[in-house]
């Protein structure tokens, strides 16, 4: 591979764009020289306007990139685009894929990078799951995190892309990795806006002003660090009494469960269904690593 970085990038959509405009911007600076595709027109124009060049298909894309990213909608299109990658790749006849590297920005299903993983290395096409956090701001920005499964000498080899896309790049593991990483944290983000939510209908019933609340929210979040501010530990096994977690988390608990007892009152008198809330009442303290017993 020369100096420059050769990377296309297909899907141009509420993601993909600002992350293919965000490479277009940084191009000379990191070396790279960019070519996109997209069925839609307008934001190929849009990129190509940004300092970008046009594909014609997957296929001529595939044939022209060192590194390849796929931020397209579903399985189904992360499988078409590959079929047309790596038929490309079988087309250039070296039997080594041109030292094409596939980058799959795309949630799939747990068990999809492996099995595409597989049928690139058929074709000497090394490939990646490597999944997005931090949505159209982030990726406009280039403070995304990207989440990397794959081998180390795949990651080497688009760890130069990753950088300009991302602050924060984690290589999770081997194939699949990023994809399972990127559940595991979105399993936190989709049950959060499920409890605010039901915060919301609470605070309905209560009389209270739901925009206030949510700017609350995000002011006391952006102070505190919402969620992740627990996730401190490198186990989720059970705590031992009289350890540093034990006794930091021992106050969290009771404060939780406090707060948590006097909402669920509130809701019952206002007659509102609070299932998430009485859940966190009964898991909350074993699932910090509180020993069952002590419920």
């Amino acid at each position: 591979m020369c100096d420059t970085v050769r990377v296309g990038f297909v899907g141009l959509g509420e993601i993909g764009k600002p992350m293919a405009a965000r490479l277009a911007g940084q191009q000379a600076e990191a070396k790279l020289d960019l070519t996109v595709f997209d069925l839609a027109a307008a934001p190929v124009e849009e990129l190509v306007a940004a300092g970008a060049k046009a594909a014609g298909s997957v296929g001529a894309l595939a044939a022209g990139s060192d590194v390849l990213c796929v931020m397209v909608n579903n399985d189904q299109q992360v499988r078409s685009v590959l079929d047309e990658a790596l038929a490309a790749a079988a087309a250039a006849g070296d039997g080594n894929g041109a030292g094409l590297t596939v980058v799959i920005h795309s949630t799939v299903a747990p068990g999809t990078p492996a099995e595409l993983q597989e049928l690139a290395a058929r074709r000497g096409v090394r490939l990646v799951d490597a999944p997005v956090s931090g949505g159209a701001m982030g990726a406009g920005t280039g403070e995304l995190a990207v989440l990397v499964g794959g081998s180390d000498e795949a990651f080497a080899a688009i760890r130069p892309v990753m950088d300009v896309l991302a602050k924060k790049v984690v290589h999770a593991g081997p194939i699949g990795a990023g994809t399972r990483f990127k559940l595991a944290r979105n399993l936190m983000h989709y049950a959060a806006f499920t409890a605010a939510t039901e915060a919301q209908r609470l605070a309905e019933a209560a009389g209270l002003d739901l925009v206030a609340l949510g700017e609350v929210v995000r002011h006391t979040d952006a102070l505190t660090g919402g969620p992740g501010a627990i996730m401190y530990r490198d186990t989720a096994a059970e705590m031992e009494p009289g350890s540093f977690w034990f006794t930091t988390f021992g106050h969290l608990r009771q404060l939780a469960e406090k707060d948590l007892d006097f909402a669920i009152a509130l809701a019952d008198e206002l007659g509102v269904e609070v299932p998430m809330a009485r859940l966190a009442r009964e898991r909350l303290a074993p699932g910090l690593g509180f020993p069952e017993e002590q419920e």
